[in-house]
Formats: structure tokens, sequence, C-alpha cells
């Protein structure tokens, strides 16, 4: 029981958790990693590219592997639309906007992120 209880405790520690990275930034645009997941997979890391347009849209293009790239769209740091030609919703959980888009992808983006400085 001990052991189950110390395994519980390490799989929910924040070193598992997917967590969006910054690389390089101009102060305009971004290039990084957000947690990701499509087709019932879990949570990962993706390679992401964040761009802030000067109307004050914002574009976040995401790699989902074997060369298909997402772009997410948004205005005001509310997402509108996407490549997808399926529903897109969101809601928000603490200083996260998470994205879904149907009939399974998820991607948490830092809220801060997603509004220009």
């Amino acid at each position: 029981m001990l052991r189950l209880a110390i395994a519980a405790m390490l799989l929910s520690s924040p070193a598992f958790a997917q967590v969006a990275t910054l690389a390089a930034t101009d102060g305009k645009n971004a290039l990084g990693t957000v947690p990701c997941a499509a087709g019932g997979e879990p949570l990962s890391s993706c390679h992401a590219e964040l761009r802030h347009h000067d109307d004050g849209t914002t574009t976040l293009a995401v790699s989902l592997g074997a060369g298909e790239v997402r772009s997410i769209y948004f205005t005001d740091g509310v997402p509108t639309s996407s490549s997808s030609p399926a529903k897109i919703s969101h809601e928000t959980r603490g200083d996260l906007t998470v994205v879904f888009i149907d009939p399974d992808e998820v991607y948490e983006i830092p809220s801060a992120a997603l509004i220009r400085q």
C-alpha cells in the first residue's frame, strides 16, 4: 500500500506534468513547446511557434508530427478558429487557455503568452 501511495504521489508531481516552454523570442514572436494531444494520446510536448500580428491577432502553429501543423487563431487572447474545419472551443484553467478541436485535439497555452506585451 505504501508503494502505491508513493507511486501516486510521484506521478502527480509537477515534474511529470507537461508544461509550455520558451526556446527563443524576438519580443513579438516566440518558439517553444506547448502541451498537446490528439487521437486519444496523453499530453506531450509539441513544437510550436507563436506569432503576434500588428492587428492584435495571434497565430499559434503547432507541429503534430508527420509533417502536420495545426494553426490556431486568436483575437484578444481568445481562440476564434483553426486550420481544422472541425469545431473549436476553449476554457480557462488558472493561467492556462485550454483549446479543444473536435474530435480529440487538446492544446494547453499559457494565457499570458496570447496577449501581446
